[in-house]
């Protein structure tokens, strides 16, 4: 028996969206260990995402201190190792993200652990499921050490839904911070009023197909009629259509949103591994045997060109009969 420690990613006062599919898996596993599930958050300004994390788990631990204002795995793992070990967890999780996938590992080398990546789902209290061969198998690990270590695909996991009451909210202190070598130089991100491609509940992306940054600049008008993020297969990224960090697949962003449509994508298999797990799937594509169209809800065999303004077309009539 042992207590589950999640990790969770948080933006200002708010976790991230991904930190609730997290939240579903610790509830799983601390149904399997008997024990209960504790939320952590690290950061400068974590404090103010702590009454939010409440809503979820009936105790939350935060770390906010300027010495971790920005993001490194070298002091971030220390202390996710630390409070594991002070609260009794036997599972450590955290959501497979670009931070959940560069930490953990860390992690569990520090406490020893054995380690389970990109699970879909926990079976058994020390047995964990996950994709492999781009999500056309899956394969059934089972961990044998004393504390685990784990990152959940949040496409795999519905988000969690709060508790009826609030949980306590305590604070923990930072620690000796040792970045290893490691040193913070600046953040480069895109400035962008478009949702996260992890957050959204609307994605519209592109491919090789819209041949352009011209093309995605008519994607973006959707995007922006429909409250959508933008993403693009790896084939668009590569060719400087659009920035890398939008790439959706299985060398990218792994998405579940409620609405997927793919715009002059083929489909390739890695490129499915990161989004078939979309509630619901809109493909339009010239190309009548494109592999989209097999996990498509619903499709259009015909040319971006033609069809996507008349599209933006029907959407904009609809919101101004709305209005």
């Amino acid at each position: 028996m042992g207590n589950v420690l999640a990790f969770c990613e948080y933006t200002g006062s708010a976790l991230r969206s991904a930190a609730l599919a997290n939240i579903t898996l610790a509830r799983t596993a601390a149904e399997h260990q008997g024990g209960e599930v504790i939320l952590l958050l690290i950061g400068k300004g974590a404090a103010d995402a702590g009454a939010a994390a409440a809503k979820y788990a009936k105790k939350v631990v935060v770390v906010d201190d300027d010495a971790v204002e920005h993001y490194l795995a070298e002091t971030y793992a220390p202390i996710i190792a630390r409070i594991a070990g002070e609260q009794g967890a036997s599972i450590v999780s955290a959501t497979a993200t670009a931070m959940g996938k560069d930490v953990m590992p860390r992690v569990a080398a520090l406490l020893d652990a054995g380690m389970a990546s990109d699970i879909s789902a926990m079976p058994a209290t020390n047995q964990f499921t996950r994709p492999v061969y781009a999500g056309n198998a899956y394969l059934t690990v089972e961990i044998s050490t004393d504390v685990i270590c784990v990152t959940a695909r949040q496409s795999e996991f519905d988000s969690a839904p709060e508790l009826d009451g609030a949980g306590e909210v305590m604070t923990a202190e930072v620690g000796e911070v040792d970045t290893y070598g490691a040193e913070f130089v600046r953040l480069e991100a895109s400035q962008s009023d478009r949702p996260d491609l992890n957050d959204a509940a609307v994605v519209v992306a592109g491919g090789r197909g819209m041949k352009g940054k011209e093309g995605f600049a008519e994607l973006e008008k959707l995007a922006d009629l429909l409250g959508a993020a933008v993403g693009a297969s790896r084939a668009a990224t590569d060719a400087g259509m659009v920035p890398a960090d939008l790439q959706v697949g299985q060398t990218g962003k792994i998405v579940a949103p409620n609405l997927y449509i793919a715009v002059g994508i083929s489909g390739a298999i890695q490129h499915l591994a990161g989004m078939k797990g979309s509630k619901t799937i809109v493909a339009i594509n010239k190309d009548p045997e494109a592999p989209i169209f097999q996990v498509a809800d619903y499709g259009l065999v015909a040319k971006w060109e033609s069809s996507l303004g008349e599209l933006i077309e029907e959407i904009q009539k609809i919101k101004a009969s709305q209005t």
